[in-house]
């Protein structure tokens, strides 16, 4: 296993954010009085604004527009003004990329005015070299545009990344991208299909650099 980069997906892989996001979209369609509906509302992580209207859309139809103005905004209220909590074991690995000066991005679905505060708050942000988000790009995830501009910008070959996702869409992403891919479910564990793509699966990036420690040379 040889990479020059490294590129994470943010929400449910660095911080802990996937389960505050869905506990404000239920509220939110309480508030509005509209139907929850999880099934729809776990198809739609690792996606971008963009691919989560047209999903969202074809189930609230007109009453989307009310339902997603609640939803963000209660949304950003909170991560635009509290750290959302770390996940196991980034600040490890995070240091030990460092450390070895391993040039590192992130490649969120997120908006970059809402990333850019997710990673300062966390004190995260430092880290990284780079910050690709899905405002930027045409087609989000699964599509691998986004990995691909991410590894553009770092100046390095994308088969030549190492990726690391914690959704169904990010690892198809990553994966079409060439890269070699860490997928840390959160929420949503791999279907069958993804799991027979053949990338490394932990259950935290802790193992993940264990694994990284034991079967990389770093180019």
């Amino acid at each position: 296993m040889n990479f020059q980069a490294a590129i994470f997906d943010m929400d449910g892989l660095l911080l802990d954010t996937e389960r505050l996001c869905m506990q404000v979209f239920e509220q939110a369609c309480a508030n509005v009085n509209l139907p929850f509906y999880p099934d729809v509302y776990l198809s739609i992580i690792g996606q971008n604004a963009v691919s989560i209207d047209k999903t969202f859309r074809k189930v609230y139809h007109d009453d989307l527009d009310k339902l997603d103005a609640e939803w963000r905004k209660n949304y950003k209220a909170i991560v635009n003004h509290q750290a959302i909590p770390v996940k196991e074991g980034v600040l490890e690995l995070l240091k030990w990329l460092k450390a070895n000066k391993i040039p590192t991005a992130v490649a969120t679905s997120s908006q970059r005015e809402v990333a850019t505060v997710k990673l300062k708050l966390a004190g995260l942000d430092h880290y990284f070299d780079s910050l690709t988000c899905g405002c930027e790009v045409t087609q989000g995830k699964p599509d691998p545009e986004i990995y691909l501009l991410a590894a553009q910008r770092l100046g390095v070959e994308a088969a030549q990344c190492v990726a690391f996702e914690d959704s169904n869409n990010g690892v198809r992403s990553s994966m079409a991208a060439n890269m070699t891919t860490f997928q840390i479910p959160d929420l949503v564990a791999p279907c069958e299909e993804v799991l027979a793509l053949g990338h490394y699966v932990e259950s935290s990036l802790s193992d993940a650099l264990a694994r990284l420690k034991t079967e990389t040379m770093v180019a």
